[in-house]
């Protein structure tokens, strides 16, 4: 979990950069029911009830989700389109999993570490979106596209751009993953201290 924390810290230190400050991401917590007398009971709930990913209708037992939409001003410079600035709105919504009535003591507390590991997991994956639009706002605020008076072909350009960076915030967090839930990772090891009533 120590890990995980100062993953998200550094990366909150290295995004907070002058040059592109004046925003910030709004972050929700929606929060789904579990139930259960013991951390496997509390596993099978997740397994359960937890959010449906994508079209694949798998479940998880958290979820990061975003909308992002953009405020941009296309100016028309000579013969080219210029965006002169774009002012993103990042909404993240992190949905997690919380015990809907009393449980043991013991599992109580194998379940804070837990919950808590988990939530700073899910906290990763909204930085590397936040990461995502801060490398949108450089590969496109002062972007000009010659001959383009009526701003058509700097959308197309756009576009390809926001794609591929797109994508890469995809794989990063996939790749977040990957090390997260493989034997020793960090929410490998929190699941199984929950199952085992660590």
């Amino acid at each position: 979990m120590k890990k995980v924390v100062l993953k998200s810290l550094l990366l909150a230190c290295l995004l907070a950069s002058p040059a592109q400050a004046g925003w910030k991401p709004v972050e929700k917590v929606e929060t789904y029911a579990v139930s259960g007398q013991t951390g496997p009971q509390l596993h099978a709930s997740m397994g359960e009830r937890g959010p449906m990913i994508g079209k694949s209708k798998v479940r998880a037992m958290a979820y990061t989700n975003f909308k992002l939409t953009w405020v941009r001003d296309y100016q028309r410079q000579g013969n080219a389109c210029v965006l002169v600035s774009a002012r993103p709105k990042l909404i993240i919504t992190y949905t997690l999993p919380k015990t809907s009535g009393p449980v043991p003591a013991a599992v109580q507390k194998s379940w804070d570490v837990f919950a808590a590991g988990l939530a700073a997991h899910e906290k990763v994956h909204g930085d590397i979106i936040v990461d995502m639009v801060r490398k949108i706002e450089t590969a496109t605020i002062g972007l000009s596209v010659p001959d383009d008076p009526g701003c058509e072909k700097i959308r197309t350009e756009m576009t390809r751009r926001l794609a591929e960076l797109s994508q890469a915030q995809r794989q990063a967090s996939r790749d977040f993953d990957r090390v997260e839930f493989a034997p020793r990772g960090n929410l490998q090891q929190l699941i199984v201290a929950l199952l085992m009533g660590r």
